[in-house]
Formats: structure tokens, sequence, C-alpha cells
């Protein structure tokens, strides 16, 4: 049976989105590979063996087009409440708490950030499937 174990994406500033998702979300650097046309960051912490892995393609100046099929990435937290207060007070320009109800039940809460690289991200609250 396969296993997740990382998704990626590409960033132009490899210190201003290490910051990021350091401040946002608590996630280190696990790993770094340098080459000569590119860099792979790898992130990750205590709470997960899934990493992220920021690609970081040399002499890129442009920002990248993230085009219309890119979805999003998703992390869990406990308190979705102070998290969002966090969020806000780090300036990260967090969106709406919203409680996903489309049939009447609560399926999941939840807000969306957006990183310094237009990445969208859900912070969903541990609850139900979103462990």
């Amino acid at each position: 049976m396969a296993k997740a174990i990382h998704s990626m994406i590409r960033v132009r500033d490899e210190a201003r989105s290490i910051a990021f998702y350091e401040q946002a979300f608590g996630l280190k650097v696990a790993d770094r590979l340098d080459f000569p046309e590119f860099t792979l960051v790898y992130l990750s912490n205590d709470e997960s063996g899934f990493e992220l892995e920021l690609t970081i393609n040399k002499g890129q100046t442009e920002e990248y087009d993230l085009g219309n099929g890119y979805g999003h990435f998703a992390v869990s937290v406990d308190n979705l409440d102070s998290e969002h207060a966090r969020f806000e007070a780090a300036g990260f320009a967090p969106r709406k708490l919203v409680a996903f109800a489309p049939a009447g039940e609560l399926v999941g809460r939840f807000f969306f950030v957006t990183d310094p690289d237009g990445y969208e991200i859900e912070v969903l609250e541990r609850s139900g499937r979103f462990q």
C-alpha cells in the first residue's frame, strides 16, 4: 500500500517561505538538498511524518503562475478559534471562520490563509475525519 510522504510547491524566496511556514504551522527544516539549478527544502513537525517540499528554482524572478488546477494544502489544529486569532495577530490575514454544514449537519470548521507565494492553505479544526 502507498504512504503519502510529501507535497511539493515552488517558491521564489526560500527564507520568506521558511519563515511563514515555521511561524504559521510550526514546520521546521528537516532537510535541504542543494543542486546547481534548484534547491529542495523539506519542512515537517512532530505532529506528522508528512513533509512539505519547497522547490526553489535558482534564477526565478517572476511570480509562479499557479494556474487553475491547484487546490490547497490542508493542516488540522486543536483549537481553530485560537489559531485564527494567532494568524490575525501575526498579520497573515486569514479568511473568515467557516462552519461547513452543506446538508444541515456539521462536516467541519475551517479557515483559509494564503502563503507568500499565493498558495492556499486550509486550516481545519480536528474533529471527525479531519484529525
